[in-house]
């Protein structure tokens, strides 16, 4: 049954918003670091307009290395993303997006022979089922099924963020990834602002502190989080921005894995074979690890054993290292792992992106 803040956020997208540029942020227009990948790019320019024209997420959630894999996209909306991921699986893989309004769930599965046609597929390969992101079970998801799950701007609007995240690992297979865009604020969102249902509606006022992930999505089980990008967001309404009052808010996108319970722990060398696709000369697998094709990179047991049990493990040659790894970034305070500081670093590279790849991709997802 749906909650009070489940119905609220229904009318939110399912009525009182029309299109994209209805937003009262810049969430939608949040943008990772450039360069977009070229296939997502030339994906997204052939997924229906009256799709992108709906899109209400925040950030590209697109990871590498998807090519035949069962992806489930927690909160679809008007079905942008699985539109291109499943453009990206190509027409071995399967894509399922779960959404709780079914206004949105209409608009997506009215155009899934458009994109079965026009990516060339003999048959579709995406699904659009409705339900609620925090009990995928009473939609039907199985248990260990999913190489990889994806979210934009979401999970703050559900006001359980754990059962979401318990969800999401029940129903990865072992090794899969949890790829995710949500919005953050800078400490934690008093009552007074969660009331608010327009805040509420803009993911503000369901916005999680950011510290309060890497607890949370160790407590669940996964592993520890990877921030990949992030940027600030902008509040473009002056009577809501009043009313958060001295909190910020940023876009950060993250990764974390469900990991085998017996696997070797042990820090490793990982070499890259410059094998997954739009990244034949390095791959950058967050903000902390860029591995350069040919180069040994020593790292710590756990990023070891993210890279030797997920999709990515064929790309690696994987030898282990002698003496334990020091890391200094996965102790307290986190600051690798903090969307505002990664915001200010990017800041200025990403206004030099030659108004190109990063770009486009914000245009063409709002017009």
């Amino acid at each position: 049954m749906a909650t009070p803040v489940h119905e609220n956020v229904q009318k939110y997208y399912g009525c009182r918003l029309e299109k994209s540029r209805d937003l009262q942020t810049n969430a939608n227009c949040a943008l990772p670091s450039c360069p977009v990948p070229k296939s997502v790019l030339e994906a997204l320019k052939l997924v229906h307009p009256d799709v992108r024209e709906r899109y209400f997420g925040c950030g590209l959630i697109f990871p590498e290395k998807l090519e035949g894999c069962n992806i489930l996209d927690l909160g679809s909306g008007s079905g942008r993303d699985c539109y291109i991921l499943s453009k990206l699986v190509g027409g071995a893989g399967l894509v399922i997006g779960v959404d709780m309004t079914q206004e949105l769930i209409l608009i997506s599965r009215k155009y899934i022979q458009y994109h079965q046609e026009k990516f060339g597929f003999e048959k579709p390969n995406t699904v659009f089922v409705q339900g609620y992101v925090e009990k995928l079970y009473q939609a039907g998801i199985q248990d260990d099924y999913f190489d990889v799950l994806v979210s934009g701007c979401v999970i703050c609007l559900c006001p359980d963020k754990a059962a979401v995240l318990k969800e999401a690992y029940r129903v990865l297979k072992e090794g899969g990834e949890l790829y995710f865009s949500d919005m953050y604020a800078s400490k934690t969102v008093p009552e007074n602002v969660k009331q608010d249902e327009v805040l509420w509606g803009e993911g503000l006022g369901g916005s999680l502190y950011w510290m309060d992930l890497i607890s949370l999505v160790k407590d669940i089980g996964f592993s520890r989080p990877y921030l990949v990008a992030a940027s600030h967001i902008v509040i473009r309404n002056r009577e809501l921005l009043e009313k958060t009052g001295d909190i910020t808010y940023a876009s950060g996108t993250y990764r974390v894995f469900k990991l085998p319970k017996n696997r070797t722990n042990g820090n490793a060398i990982m070499t890259y074979q410059g094998t997954v696709s739009d990244h034949p000369d390095q791959l950058v697998f967050d903000a902390s690890h860029t591995f350069k094709k040919g180069v040994a990179v020593e790292v710590d047991a756990e990023t070891a054993s993210v890279l030797q049990y997920s999709r990515f493990s064929s790309d690696f040659s994987i030898l282990n290292a002698d003496a334990p790894l020091t890391v200094q970034e996965i102790s307290p305070p986190y600051s690798h792992l903090n969307p505002f500081l990664l915001a200010d670093r990017l800041g200025a590279s990403m206004l030099q992106c030659s108004k190109s790849r990063a770009r486009v991709a914000c245009e063409a997802a709002v017009n």
